[in-house]
């Protein structure tokens, strides 16, 4: 069962990618994060009550609730629905999933991790891999949108990575589950008064498509997955949970080739390839290290 949620959770999170794409054409992107973020939000308030895990945080977790809502969720959101009206969705789900390189160099500086061959070597293949993304033959860096756009991608990851490593130097008392609708109010509080604010007077355009795209986005990639993701973690072993979730920028760059007609480069396929092999090796070097760890003397 959880290895089929896996398998789930990678084909609809990968799908994304290409949805929404469709998405940010469709309504203005500030609106789109925030509407997003407020489906989700309603979403796991219900599935936390239907659990009867609806409760309010402790007040030591209180502090890390309003950061990875600010981090993980409304910027993350909010930087790639920006990036995507200019960066093709295959590329975004590239970049976006470097997010474990940067992850590695502040892990060493706040919480004193040590740096393994494995996770060097990791390293120095993700970075490859983001050098070939921006090589001059397959990257206009004349074209100032392009650099924004990128640079985008870019921050959210950064932004995600420095909010794992709060993550991991924190000991949580509530469940992901109880903590999880919480984070999602703190995202769309940010979002929605930036939206009626910057996007207030544009235009939406309401459809059919538009409509599926919020529900795939609100309840399904975000409510639903966000379960299904707890519900695998807590199943599967670490490493089987961080590898398959590798997947999801290849299902991203397929689909949205597919879907969209995007064409698949060597550009994006050799760096997906260098930046996979790169968050691989720095996988399976942190399984080793939770391994070799005494019980109980991981962090929380």
């Amino acid at each position: 069962m959880a290895a089929l949620l896996l398998g789930l959770v990678i084909l609809l999170w990968g799908a994304n990618w290409p949805v929404m794409k469709v998405g940010v054409e469709l309504m203005p992107p500030v609106t789109f994060a925030a509407a997003r973020m407020v489906l989700g939000c309603a979403t796991l308030f219900l599935v936390a009550a239907a659990a009867g895990q609806a409760r309010l945080p402790s007040r030591h977790d209180r502090r890390i609730v309003v950061w990875v809502g600010l981090l993980q969720m409304a910027a993350f959101v909010l930087l790639i629905a920006l990036a995507l009206q200019i960066v093709p969705a295959g590329r975004s789900a590239i970049l976006s999933y470097t997010t474990p390189l940067w992850v590695l160099p502040m892990a060493m500086l706040v919480l004193g991790e040590r740096l393994t061959w494995m996770k060097g070597a990791g390293l120095v293949a993700g970075l490859a891999g983001v050098a070939v993304l921006f090589n001059p033959a397959g990257f206009d860096w004349g074209d100032r949108g392009v650099l924004l756009g990128n640079g985008l991608l870019l921050l959210a990851a950064l932004a995600w990575a420095v909010n794992i490593v709060q993550v991991r130097g924190h000991r949580w008392e509530g469940t992901p589950l109880s903590l999880g609708p919480w984070q999602a109010l703190v995202a769309s509080l940010v979002l929605v008064p930036a939206a009626l604010l910057l996007e207030g007077g544009r235009g939406i355009d309401w459809s059919g498509t538009l409509a599926a795209v919020l529900v795939y986005n609100g309840p399904v990639s975000t409510a639903f997955c966000f379960w299904a993701m707890v519900t695998v973690t807590r199943a599967l072993p670490a490493i089987t949970t961080s590898l398959g979730t590798l997947g999801t920028p290849v299902v991203g760059l397929l689909l949205s080739a597919w879907w969209l007609g995007e064409p698949l480069t060597w550009t994006n396929l050799t760096g997906l390839g260098l930046i996979g092999s790169g968050l691989v090796l720095v996988a399976l070097s942190e399984s080793r290290g939770l391994g070799n760890r005494r019980p109980g003397s991981g962090r929380g």
